[in-house]
C-alpha cells in the first residue's frame, strides 16, 4: 500500500463514511435487521459508534443526534416512513446470528 499521510488518511475515511451514510439514506429500503442479518451492523451501530467517537474527542452528542446525522433526519420520522415489521424470517435469523456471536 502506497505511504499515505495521516491527514490525507483521514479526509479518506471521512470521505468512506460520508459514502456509506449517503448509502444508507439512499436505500431506505434495506432494513436495519437485513443489515444485521447480513453484516452484523445496522445504521444505530453507526450512530453509536458516531457517537463514541464524538465523546473521545470531548463532544457531547446524544445517541438522537448521532442518529439524526446518520439516519439524514429524526428516527422517529425514518422509522414510520420506512421501517416495516420483520418477518418471522428475519426475526429467525437474527436470533440464529446473536446466537453465534455469544458462543
Amino acid at each position: 500500500m502506497p505511504e499515505i499521510d495521516p491527514q490525507t488518511q483521514t479526509e479518506l475515511e471521512a470521505a468512506a463514511f460520508r459514502r456509506l451514510v449517503q448509502h444508507f439514506r439512499d436505500r431506505p429500503d434495506v432494513q436495519n435487521i437485513d443489515l444485521m442479518n447480513l453484516s452484523g451492523f445496522c445504521r444505530n451501530c453507526l450512530s453509536k459508534w458516531y457517537k463514541a467517537a464524538a465523546e473521545e474527542k470531548g463532544h457531547e452528542l446524544t445517541y438522537d443526534e448521532a442518529r439524526e446525522i446518520v439516519y439524514g433526519m429524526p428516527y422517529d420520522e425514518w422509522k414510520a416512513r420506512h421501517q416495516t415489521e420483520a418477518t418471522p424470517e428475519q426475526q429467525a435469523a437474527f436470533a440464529k446470528s446473536h446466537a453465534a456471536a455469544d458462543h
